[in-house]
């Protein structure tokens, strides 16, 4: 359910790839079985294709890595966090538009 230069992120390597990152990392949390994760999919797909290089974009499968779902109190998926210099920056809930993931992250990225 990934994109050639979306990322898959995990707990195991969450500081790592989330927290220690030098370019901001927008992650989608979702989960295989959720109506809209997979609706918006295909655009989390794109986004990371247009941005590659000002911006790290990948999901998180809540069911196989809950425990930073936990740690961000993600509730309901599909859920947005942008992360800039390890913390969380901006937050979306739902299916969101495309052009509502460009104003999430376009005052973040160089």
């Amino acid at each position: 359910m990934a994109g050639a230069n979306t990322l898959t992120f995990t707990d195991s390597a969450w500081d790592t790839d989330v927290l220690n990152s030098e370019l901001p990392v927008l992650v989608d949390f979702w989960a295989e079985w959720c109506g809209p994760c997979r609706m918006i999919g295909p655009t989390v797909d794109a986004f990371a294709d247009e941005y590659t290089g000002k911006l790290k974009v990948g999901k998180l499968n809540v069911d196989d890595n809950g425990g930073s779902a936990s740690r961000y109190n993600v509730r309901g998926i599909p859920t947005l966090l942008l992360f800039k210099e390890g913390k969380v920056v901006e937050q979306r809930v739902g299916a969101v538009s495309k052009a509502d993931l460009v104003k999430m992250v376009e005052a973040h990225v160089a």
